[in-house]
């Protein structure tokens, strides 16, 4: 249980530390989709913890319209610093950067090869008129390109497990208020959440002693529209 002001940021590096220092550090670390980015995948992969989490879908105009040339469709040779399109014109560009803070791979197409390209349209829809593409480091693109996987059914059933993660958040909101703050001070709520979680697992407990099982929360809702169809 680790509670922080409203203003800071979920940092899940911090979790994963606090879990390896007490020698119970996860081989998979479950979490929504507000929290994976290339870098926190990476630097998890190091620690030897697989992040299960759906990746942020790629922004780039042809991926957003569903059409055209995403860079899922180009091969990339790291060895030769080099980039060959579907239509197999290979770049003329490869120029390390600093974007935002982070190291990014700047990869540019001739405007020759563009122009004369029967797909160009389906491309290079920049004014400029050739292909540009933005990479990250080799280490970090192969990791945000994992997010194909996530179209399997082996992986949308591994991730259904977190529906457990859901539900429990829901039951401590449901059962202990834990969505408004009792007292003042970062200590005393980090002290409420704490009593919180703790009476959530024994609830859990007992119920599993004796064998029985949580049922699924029902809204209010749907508990309206049983009772006028009954």
């Amino acid at each position: 249980m680790a509670t922080t002001s409203s203003t800071a940021p979920d940092v899940t590096a911090g979790i994963q530390q606090r879990l390896a220092q007490r020698r119970i550090k996860p081989g998979e670390h479950y979490l929504d989709s507000g929290y994976p980015s290339a870098d926190l995948g990476a630097a998890a992969a190091r620690e030897g913890i697989t992040m299960v989490t759906p990746l942020l879908a790629h922004h780039s105009h042809q991926a957003r319209a569903a059409e055209g040339f995403d860079k899922s469709a180009f091969r990339i040779d790291w060895t030769a610093r080099q980039v060959r399109c579907p239509e197999g014109r290979t770049s003329t560009g490869w120029h390390p950067v600093q974007q935002h803070g982070r190291d990014a791979i700047v990869i540019e197409f001739a405007r020759s090869d563009c122009g004369s390209c029967p797909s160009r349209n389906k491309c290079a829809t920049a004014a400029r008129g050739n292909r540009m593409l933005t990479l990250r480091p080799c280490e970090l693109h192969e990791t945000a390109a994992a997010r194909a996987e996530q179209e399997t059914d082996s992986w949308r059933t591994k991730y259904a497990l977190r529906a457990g993660i859901e539900g429990t958040i829901n039951q401590a909101l449901d059962i202990t208020g834990l969505r408004r703050a009792r007292y003042r001070s970062l200590p005393k709520i980090s002290l409420q959440h704490a009593f919180s979680a703790t009476a959530i697992n024994v609830i859990r407990l007992d119920a599993h002693w004796a064998e029985q099982p949580q049922r699924p929360r029902t809204s209010p809702l749907t508990r309206l529209a049983y009772r006028l169809t009954a």
